[in-house]
């Protein structure tokens, strides 16, 4: 999942939802699973202190009685389990307590933050050895017998412990879940988002001549926007024909006027016919390149359209080997098979054909082309082909090279053509999104390198 993908946003997004959930889950089941066995404990305690508070109440007055509790915990010395009998008020003040009671006897609750129920007073205080007592005390008022302060305590490390285990044992159970969690998240989103890198092929299916629509079948939600992009590459389309349509109207409508013009003047022998005669073949050639432009940003705007280079390639360097044959210039190439052009062949073969005819027309002995691809500057991106063509001519200065793209602007007089070879390479590469550098070669004379997309 790449860093800004709606796939990463929902995995993060579902992930931190089950993450959290399963924290706050955890936490409650944590706190009432301790809550359940500190009830319990209590229950255990209070089975001591009721049958402690029986013995005071059976007991003679001023005798505290010998508890008989059937715990050998309350024997032992420290044991962590205790029972106090405190008696409170009156003349005579004495107590008795388990022979694990410490000396010093048990600390007593603070009333003001334990918890009280049904008279019973619960909480935990700090015993002797280090030891935290979870501890459970009743006042029993017998009238004119006393009063009395009944404490039962008993270790709290059997509340931590069974604590303990049951959250080793949630973190267990709770980390497998999680990780079903996520990866159940991550095949819902992979195979909820899958109709849109389906959707994504097809159009780079389009985009690089494999097909001309999207086809497949797409859930309702995704559906309308197939659809949509149909009927767009559908109006595509159309604008298409019917710019080319209106482009060879144009055409037709120009010539004759043109052509009427050119006849008159061809009737007289004048400088001012000659200057007409001029000035149309000049117009001619102005109209067939913007409308052979107009044809070109047409065909460009098509989706799809994928050209083999090579083969253009090589067919243009047999034409120019024959016509150039009696100079015997030499053209070497170096190819690279698997690239395409994306554009029409007809542009490719257009700008192929001016470059290599203005090599061959200024070479001395020879021409050398060589192909190598481009790598896209990001993933993704788009990916570009270049075509080098050096010969080994005279070369141009670089303040004649800047030149360049004047339309219908020729370098050099002594040539013959229109001056509008690289101006149309020039524009027809723009179009593509192309470009056209031109620079000095290694061989001595001019370097032209053709930069455009590759499908």
């Amino acid at each position: 999942m790449h860093a800004n993908s709606l796939a990463r946003r929902l995995f993060i997004t579902a992930t931190l939802v089950s993450v959290v959930i399963l924290a706050v889950v955890g936490f409650l089941l944590s706190t009432l699973y301790r809550a359940s066995v500190e009830r319990s404990f209590d229950r255990r305690l209070n089975v001591y202190l009721k049958t402690i508070v029986a013995d005071v109440a059976t007991t003679p007055k001023d005798v505290l009685p010998e508890p008989a509790l059937g715990e050998p915990l309350f024997e032992q010395p420290l044991s962590g389990w205790y029972w106090q009998i405190n008696r409170i008020g009156g003349d005579v003040v004495n107590s008795k307590s388990s022979r694990s009671t410490p000396a010093t006897g048990l600390p007593a609750l603070d009333v003001t933050t334990v918890e009280n129920t049904g008279g019973y007073h619960e909480g935990y205080v700090d015993g002797p050895d280090g030891q935290h007592l979870r501890v459970v005390e009743r006042i029993v008022d017998l009238g004119e017998d006393g009063r009395y302060l009944v404490t039962v305590a008993g270790d709290s490390f059997e509340i931590n412990d069974d604590s303990e285990d049951f959250n080793d044992a949630l973190f267990v159970t709770f980390g497998f879940l999680g990780l079903a969690f996520v990866l159940t998240v991550w095949f819902q989103v992979r195979f909820g988002l899958r109709p849109l890198a389906q959707i994504s092929e097809s159009l780079s299916a389009i985009r690089s001549g494999r097909a001309e629509r999207l086809e497949g079948k797409f859930p309702k939600e995704i559906a309308p926007l197939a659809s949509e992009v149909n009927a767009l590459l559908d109006s595509n389309r159309d604008i298409v024909d019917r710019a080319r349509t209106h482009v060879g109207n144009l055409a037709h409508a120009l010539k004759t006027p043109l052509s009427v013009l050119l006849n008159e003047a061809a009737t007289r022998n004048d400088p001012v016919a000659e200057k007409v005669r001029e000035q149309v073949f000049l117009m001619r050639e102005q109209v067939q390149h913007h409308l052979e432009r107009a044809k070109i940003a047409a065909r460009v705007a098509v989706v799809g359209t994928v050209s083999e280079v090579p083969p253009v390639i090589t067919g243009l360097v047999r034409t120019m080997r024959k016509i150039h044959r009696d100079r015997e210039i030499t053209i070497e190439t170096r190819l690279i098979d698997e690239v395409k052009f994306h554009g029409e062949q007809q542009d490719l073969e257009e700008m192929m054909g001016n470059l290599f005819d203005n090599a061959c027309k200024w070479a001395s002995s020879r021409v050398e082309v060589e192909v190598f691809t481009e790598k896209a500057e990001k993933a993704g991106g788009r990916t570009y082909f270049h075509v080098v063509i050096d010969d080994d001519g005279p070369g141009l200065p670089p303040e004649m090279r800047e030149q360049f793209p004047s339309r219908g602007r020729k370098l050099d007089e002594s040539k013959p053509g229109s001056g509008l070879g690289l101006s149309i390479v020039m524009d027809l590469a723009t179009l593509y999104g192309g470009k056209l550098l031109l620079g000095n070669a290694p061989i001595g004379g001019l370097r032209a390198e053709l930069v455009l997309p590759s499908a």
